[in-house]
């Protein structure tokens, strides 16, 4: 419903009523735009575990903060630590590719981590260090009010549902989180160790974007 009202004002707003019917709508976004920022600056000083002693810069998140889509890793590595954004590496350059060559792009979706700072040696953030840093998590999840959240991974899956999850038994699911939809699929970083299950995570995302565009 939200993104049919939204084509709707496009349409309105390419007939020439752009302020009478968009700026509503803008402020609303600016709004959110400034409490995400807000959270950017708790976390960088953040020291709610011991990951802040070895960060460069804790890595918040980026996107559109309207959208219905999330996608969810479980952390920055490297080139994300020294860039402060969330996939940007091999495997986000992958998630990237994928996104548009499901007719979208990586801008129309917000993209963010379980855990804000890069683990040592990109090892998997431990349970602590992710319920330490989840409740940052749900604050963007309140501010940008997604219909479906994409978990990339195990380790993102296991942070929601609160158990061990086999990722290559459970991808596909569908599970309804708060009001929401999980839907679980590989890490693109699994995906690079193992080509062929670029189809799978590929046809994943595109029913993650047609579930957020239909619910």
């Amino acid at each position: 419903m939200k993104d049919q009202l939204y084509k709707h004002l496009r349409i309105l707003q390419e007939l020439g009523y752009e302020y009478l019917f968009m700026e509503k709508d803008m402020n609303l976004t600016e709004e959110k735009e400034k409490k995400l920022k807000e959270i950017g600056r708790a976390i960088q000083e953040c020291k709610k575990c011991d990951l802040y002693k070895s960060r460069k810069q804790a890595v918040l998140g980026e996107g559109n903060p309207d959208s219905s889509l999330v996608f969810i890793g479980e952390a920055p590595g490297g080139d994300e630590d020294k860039l402060g954004r969330p996939f940007v590496g091999r495997a986000g350059k992958l998630l990237t590719k994928l996104i548009e060559a499901a007719g979208h792009k990586r801008e129309e979706f917000y993209i963010t981590n379980i855990c804000k700072c890069r683990p040592p040696n990109n090892r998997t953030p431990t349970p602590w260090e992710m319920e330490a840093c989840f409740p940052y998590l749900e604050k963007q999840l309140q501010i940008i009010q997604p219909k479906v959240l994409c978990l990339l991974g195990a380790t993102a899956a296991r942070a929601f549902l609160k158990r061990n999850v086999a990722i290559t038994k459970e991808r596909g699911s569908i599970i309804n989180w708060e009001g929401k939809l999980l839907y679980l699929t590989y890490h693109p970083a699994y995906v690079l160790r193992n080509p062929d299950a670029e189809i799978t995570l590929f046809e994943d995302i595109k029913k993650a974007i047609e579930l957020a565009i239909e619910k």
